[in-house]
């Protein structure tokens, strides 16, 4: 797949509510998340567990992806999405940006964008 069918292809999983990682991500692709503690996970396995555990920390209640908008091998997705935090009983609304690269038909890196700072 090109960058755009690819792009394409996550976000229709996404919209769907089905999980990407074995069809679309390379084996040792990385995920990045920003802020003070920041995060990097690598590999299929890790980021399967990242996405396990922050859908087990939220009840998700709504949620729209939009894009892509590529750029060479790279695309960006934009996420809205309505939560509950389990914990702390805390719902908030979260937008965040995700950006893509594409190498040799596969996600090889996802990089999330958003306010870290409370506001």
């Amino acid at each position: 797949m090109n960058t755009m069918q690819l792009a394409q292809a996550l976000v229709a999983l996404c919209r769907e509510g089905q999980e990407a990682f074995d069809a679309l991500y390379a084996a040792d692709a990385v995920s990045v998340e920003p802020g003070p503690q920041g995060r990097e996970d690598r590999g299929i396995a890790a980021l399967k567990a990242k996405s396990a555990w922050w859908y087990g920390e939220h009840e998700v209640h709504a949620f729209s992806c939009s894009g892509p908008w590529p750029h060479g091998d790279r695309f960006i997705l934009r996420f809205e999405i309505d939560v509950t935090h389990r914990a702390s009983g805390q719902r908030m609304q979260m937008e965040e940006m995700g950006l893509y690269t594409v190498r040799d038909g596969k996600i090889v890196r996802e990089e999330f964008f958003y306010d870290t700072t409370g506001n």
